[in-house]
């Protein structure tokens, strides 16, 4: 029987409580990803007062102490007396939904538009200092988890110096007990200042890592903008069919900016921007753009011939073959799917870019006629092997909903349910037999792999799509796939939603862990983006202590077992290393491994897609030395099993 439920059962959060107590509802998650937003929301913010016309520099600092500090040469923030009887900057830093950009007078447009940035930071911070240099005068604030640390004299800030400049610093120490590890990854921070450099042509950005013994500087500023952002994007996509393509307008309020290159490539590359923010799941502005250019590449081709009556449209994936493309819209009152700002959801934006797209697009086609045949080319070109792939596609894809590779092995969870249903990829017969027998039927499938899949970073079309074991995946999962020539995924019809790498804690477990999420990020991405990859951690040791009072313990990882031994010098135990799934009993599986209760798993995410597009050409693709130089450079980083 439950305990009663009334009126003081509820619970209000006051203040900065509700960040704290749900983080992930602000930031996204309290991983890798999450921390790395801490810093990205503060330097929105500098960029912010960029757009605004007030900033032309930003510095961001890694420091040794594990710290981050923004500095800009802004307005900085404001300092004076809240109607509310207390300093600006106080309510700004401690308030959710409180800032500027809600007064379409301080900012017309913005990527923080939801206020919250600032103090969400200072909510997850052990420890936060603001600088506000105005005036001639430098005012400081001090915070602990969201909590101030000084008394202030009539609401005001005091004042600890004089200056000639101006603009906002804050430095911060991510909270340990908030965050699972707290060492900001550089290389993500790097890319996505990069990126800003490349939307602000006029803004430049200090970059400083301290935390080696070797300091890291460098400074971004791209002066041709968008146009070098898309040669930098598609340098190793192969050879240009066509000269960056750069148009800019303005549709009732809204900026939108584009640059379009085609190569000989079969990839496509388009990456979309709402006030600076990088919109990875896309939205409006992308459904603008893409709907509008296909249409007039359809009727360019029709116009010149090329297709004739009879002939049907090309498709969007057609007319994109080989497109490389970065669109940045600047919007006064964006919409965004979620604070993390993943996806644009304003409806007005659709309708904007595809009138400035179809404008500017039509006055740069009807003048350069030869640019247009090279594009219609490339979109033959996909139409005719996207036909010729559609018939590999439905011998593959045409078995009936619930039947199978024929190999046999795929044990089947018993709920046709894919909410509560789970798939373990498991590495060999001997691990698959063990799952099979100790998961729980009703909601756990069970597919067994035989050894290394393919390395699709290597291999042609054909040959992934005669590979047996990846056959057997695409069947298994049921939501079909996108790669290259067009799209036949579907999410809405995965059997699925958790799809498990199950493989042994070893060197080999890994690698075949690594050609796994190869293929599911070059063919099923949506499947990582939206939450559906995960990988397991089975245990390392089992330690069972002479004393009987004491329980046997399972541990993760090297680390877990020196703090066990260091806790138990005096005890005596045994340490079993299991070698592999298949060493583990059905008991010792269930409990440790697929036991929802017990098991841990990893979400698998993309950060940052244009890096981690870049990053899984160099490591799985054919040039030996970019690896060789990626590996020397983040050796430091690696967790070796000693």
């Amino acid at each position: 029987m439950s305990e009663q439920y009334n009126a003081d059962s509820i619970t209000v959060l006051e203040g900065l409580e509700a960040v704290r107590k749900r983080p992930g509802m602000y930031i996204g998650s309290t991983g890798l990803k999450g921390l790395n937003h801490l810093i990205y929301e503060i330097v929105d913010n500098s960029v912010d007062e960029h757009l605004a016309g007030y900033c032309s520099e930003i510095w961001v600092k890694l420091d040794k102490d594990g710290s981050c500090t923004v500095r800009d040469n802004g307005r900085g923030i404001p300092v004076g007396m809240h109607k509310k009887g207390v300093s600006a900057e106080r309510i700004v830093m401690t308030t959710l939904h409180a800032g500027g950009k809600f007064d379409n007078n301080s900012y017309k447009t913005s990527g923080g538009l939801h206020g919250v940035g600032s103090s969400v930071v200072n909510a997850l911070s052990s420890y936060l200092r603001i600088r506000v240099y105005q005036g001639g005068k430098i005012y400081e604030d001090e915070f602990s988890k969201g909590i101030p640390l000084k008394e202030l004299d009539r609401g005001l800030l005091p004042v600890i110096g004089k200056t000639k400049e101006s603009g906002t610093e804050t430095m911060f120490i991510p909270d340990s007990e908030i965050f699972e590890k707290t060492w900001f990854k550089s290389d993500w921070l790097m890319s996505r200042l990069h990126e800003i450099a490349y939307l602000n042509p006029q803004l430049v950005i200090h970059y400083q890592d301290l935390r080696q013994d070797e300091a890291v500087t460098e400074d971004f500023h791209e002066p041709e903008g968008l146009a070098a952002f898309v040669r930098a994007l598609s340098k190793d996509s192969g050879e240009p069919e066509t000269p960056p393509i750069l148009f800019k307008g303005t549709a009732e309020g809204t900026v939108v900016e584009c640059c379009i290159q085609f190569t000989d490539s079969f990839e496509e590359n388009i990456l979309g921007f709402c006030n600076d923010i990088y919109t990875q799941e896309g939205g409006t502005h992308l459904v603008g753009f893409k709907t509008k250019f296909t249409q007039l590449v359809n009727s360019y081709a029709r116009q010149l011939g090329i297709l004739k009556e009879k002939d049907q449209n090309f498709t969007g994936a057609d007319t994109r073959n080989g497109m490389t493309c970065v669109l940045a819209v600047k919007y006064p009152d964006p919409m965004f799917e979620g604070q993390t700002k993943t996806k644009l959801a304003s409806q007005d934006v659709t309708k904007h870019v595809a009138t400035v797209t179809g404008e500017e697009l039509e006055r740069y086609f009807d003048r350069n006629v030869e640019v247009v045949k090279t594009i219609i080319s490339c979109a033959e070109k996909s139409a005719k092997i996207r036909k010729q792939e559609e018939k590999a596609k439905t011998n593959l894809l045409s078995k009936s909903k619930f039947s199978f590779d024929s190999n046999g092995k795929l044990a089947n969870c018993i709920s046709k349910n894919p909410e509560e249903c789970e798939i373990f990829i498991v590495e060999g017969d001997s691990a698959g037999g063990s799952a099979k027998s100790s998961r729980n039927r009703h909601t756990q499938a069970i597919l067994p792999l035989r050894g290394k899949i393919l390395n699709v970073e290597k291999a042609s079309m054909d040959k992934v799509l005669a590979n047996a074991e990846i056959k057997t995946m695409i069947n298994t999962f049921g939501c079909g796939f996108s790669e290259g020539y067009g799209n036949d995924f579907d999410i809405s019809k995965l059997r699925y939603d958790k799809i498990i790498l199950m493989t042994d804690a070893d060197v080999d477990g890994s690698h075949i862990d690594t050609l796994l999420l190869t293929f599911l990020y070059r063919f099923m991405p949506d499947l990582i983006r939206e939450g559906h990859v995960y990988v397991s951690m089975p245990p390392l040791y089992l330690v069972t202590p002479n004393n009987k009072k004491e329980k046997p313990q399972y541990l993760y990882d090297d680390k877990a077992l020196q703090k066990f031994r260091e806790k138990h010098r005096e005890g005596s135990y045994e340490v079993k290393r299991f070698k592999g799934l298949g060493e583990m009993d059905p008991s010792e599986l269930w409990e440790t491994t697929l036991n929802p209760e017990n098991r841990v798993l990893k979400r698998v995410e993309i950060e940052d897609a244009r890096l981690a597009s870049q990053v899984t050409g160099m490591l799985m693709g054919t040039e030996v030395g970019p690896r060789r130089d990626f590996i020397h450079e983040h050796a430091q980083e690696a967790v070796l099993d000693v």
